[in-house]
């Protein structure tokens, strides 16, 4: 009986299969990590805009309380219309509300309030001297934090019963106040994931000088 051939595969071919398969599980883990890295992106830069916007809405909710008067006297000047800053734009905000019953007329420590960024931080103020943090210094830097105040002018003459008589002069006007808020941040995991907000608050309580025509 004559001896049977045997066919297998040989060292080289092994080792080109082996050479394949690792570029094949290479190319795969490479896909696999980028498209880790890239749903990561997506999440650090979505969580960052989230937290910035909740930020700013906290920061105008509470700028828009600034100069409210519980018992306002119309023979007293109000206590809590001061707000700084009050030309240039500022990192830091001071201003109060009332939040005391009709009865108290008298502003106190604990009806001021404050805004600042303090090393990548914005902290607001809750009364004289306590400040708490508003955003995560683990979570996010704050690189810009301004509040730049903007006022105009709007005449209320059209508005009066009476008109201004010929030759007289007549003022009736009211000082509409805003401030122009941004805030810009980077990721406390990656400086180059940057985001910014910006966003117009309208200050309640403005300033009416003048009178209509009597």
């Amino acid at each position: 009986m004559g001896r049977r051939s045997q066919a297998g595969v040989s060292l080289v071919e092994l080792m080109v299969g082996l050479a394949l398969g690792l570029f094949i599980a290479a190319a795969a883990f490479t896909a696999v990590v980028a498209q880790w890295r890239e749903h990561r992106h997506a999440t650090l830069a979505l969580r960052l805009q989230q937290d910035l916007r909740s930020a700013a809405d906290v920061i105008s909710r509470d700028l828009r309380r600034a100069g409210h008067w519980a018992a306002p006297a119309a023979s007293a000047a109000n206590p809590y219309a001061a707000f700084a800053p009050q030309g240039a734009a500022s990192d830091a905000a001071s201003y109060a509300y009332s939040r005391d019953t009709a009865e108290n007329h008298t502003l106190d420590s604990a009806e001021q309030f404050g805004l600042r960024l303090r090393r990548g931080v914005i902290e607001l103020q809750l009364g004289a001297g306590a400040w708490q943090a508003l955003t995560d210094a683990g979570a996010l830097v704050v690189t810009e934090f301004s509040l730049a105040p903007r006022e105009q002018s709007v005449s209320l003459l059209e508005h009066c019963p009476r008109e201004c008589a010929d030759g007289a002069l007549c003022e009736a006007l009211v000082s509409v106040r805003r401030v122009a808020l941004r805030i810009a941040a980077h990721t406390a995991e990656d400086t180059s994931l940057r985001r910014r907000v910006d966003t117009l608050v309208r200050l309640r309580n403005d300033d009416v000088a003048g009178a209509c025509p009597a």
